[in-house]
């Protein structure tokens, strides 16, 4: 069980027989009455964002996620096919339950497949990437503005703010979770 007072960002819990995870928790101490948690939370399956007050005291079934590490193989169409790396099984998954940041995995990378009772509902890269950049403007002598940026594309096709300094062939590191330019790899 957990209470609403122990929300944080990524818990899972059952939620009238759904299994939800919170995106965003606050804790609210009006002047007047008693503390509550606002809460935006997401049901896993569905993908339905819904946003609900509780008292901290509610206590909640807690939802036993399942987070595997598979490696991404290749795509085939809406079908994004992953690789078991204990029994080495193909498993597709549909497009829709990837999520933004899969827009920095190239094939070969290892992610974390997540499931509830056997349905796979998400898809968690790795934290920070090393990809190359294939698209950008050159940077010119005297552009040295503070925090400059200019837009790049990577070889997987997402585009990222870059500093100024840097060129077409680099290696840089990406935050898959904000989209951002961390360095140079």
């Amino acid at each position: 069980m957990i209470s609403a007072g122990d929300f944080r960002n990524g818990v899972t819990f059952e939620l009238d027989g759904n299994v939800v995870q919170v995106v965003e928790f606050q804790h609210v101490k009006p002047g007047k009455g008693a503390a509550f948690v606002r809460t935006k939370f997401k049901n896993v399956i569905t993908g339905a964002v819904v946003e609900q007050s509780f008292n901290p005291t509610a206590k909640f079934p807690t939802a036993y996620v399942e987070r595997k590490d598979m490696q991404y193989s290749y795509t085939d169409g809406d079908l994004y096919y992953f690789m078991d790396l204990e029994t080495y099984e193909q498993l597709p998954i549909n497009a829709s339950v990837l999520g933004d940041s899969f827009k920095f995995v190239k094939e070969e990378m290892i992610c974390k497949v997540l499931s509830y009772k056997g349905t796979v509902f998400g898809v968690e890269p790795p934290n920070f990437v090393e990809l190359v950049v294939t698209q950008t403007d050159p940077g010119f002598k005297g552009d040295t503005a503070t925090n400059a940026t200019k837009p790049a594309i990577v070889e997987t096709g997402a585009e990222v703010k870059v500093p100024l300094f840097i060129n077409e062939g680099e290696k840089i590191q990406i935050d898959t979770r904000t989209g951002e330019y961390m360095a140079r790899a």
